[in-house]
């Protein structure tokens, strides 16, 4: 298959593109150009731009099959900056997807989408909305655009929740909602063949011994984990933090300490 992958240059896209291109052929897009693994996995079909740009949206997305959307800054930050590197670019993506009639979004979404929810025995995919952050907005808002252009438009998605994506798991929380790299690879893969209608909508965590969050969603579409943060539990210590980032689903982000202002400094 032949797939757009925006945000190639970083964390997440530069670990799916070393993983995918032997079976996908892969077109990237980033702010960044491409360097070490990247470059070598995807050679010269890279654009070196902003998807939030329509004109460039419509050039990258031409003579692909499917589009995993990665792209966007990974933390909080101002309203204006979420809105534009999460809203706008998945806008100008799923516009451009309809013009080129490209009908599978693979969109990376995250847990701060829910992120507010008190952390209970197990979370569905059917609890509403309840961002953390500006970011868990921005992705809320996203989901809402894949579901728009799903209902207008026919093109089917796939909004992973992703957990904490690292290569191991760094605190207690992590033992619950890691991501592996391979179980990223894992969830990818399934995303873009399942067969699906509308938006689908799963949680992206690795096979967690405590995991808090409900697998079966993303094992409908054959996504089958295989990783268990659980291997790693004797080499994470207790913190005092840790009760506090445990109390709701987006741990550290649903704390005080991610209180900004919308626009920035206070004018």
């Amino acid at each position: 298959m032949r797939i757009l992958l925006t945000g190639a240059s970083g964390h997440i896209g530069s670990v799916l593109t070393a993983r995918l291109h032997d079976e996908h052929s892969i077109r990237g897009v980033d702010l960044r150009p491409p360097e070490g693994s990247v470059r070598e996995a995807i050679g010269s079909d890279f654009i070196v731009g902003d998807c939030a740009d329509p004109a460039l949206a419509a050039r990258a997305v031409e003579g692909v099959e499917a589009v995993v959307h990665l792209a966007g800054i990974a933390t909080e930050t101002d309203l204006p900056a979420i809105l534009n590197t999460h809203v706008e670019t998945t806008a100008a993506l799923l516009d451009a997807m309809v013009n080129h009639r490209v009908n599978r979004m693979v969109y990376a979404s995250s847990n701060h989408a829910v992120g507010m929810t008190p952390r209970c025995e197990l979370l569905g995919i059917g609890v509403p909305p309840r961002p953390d952050t500006f970011y868990g907005v921005g992705k809320v808002a996203a989901e809402g655009l894949l579901s728009l252009y799903a209902d207008r438009h026919g093109i089917s998605s796939v909004a992973m929740r992703i957990g904490s994506f690292l290569e191991q798991p760094q605190t207690r929380r992590g033992l619950s909602t890691w991501l592996s790299y391979d179980d990223c690879t894992r969830m990818v893969r399934a995303s873009l063949t399942a067969d699906i209608e509308g938006v689908a909508t799963i949680y992206g965590i690795s096979n967690n011994t405590d995991a808090w969050w409900d697998l079966m969603p993303g094992r409908a579409l054959g996504y089958h984990p295989q990783d268990d943060a659980a291997t790693f539990a004797s080499e994470i210590p207790p913190r005092p933090e840790d009760d506090i980032e445990g109390a709701r689903v987006g741990g550290p982000l649903a704390t005080s300490a991610f209180r900004l202002p919308p626009f920035g400094e206070a004018r």
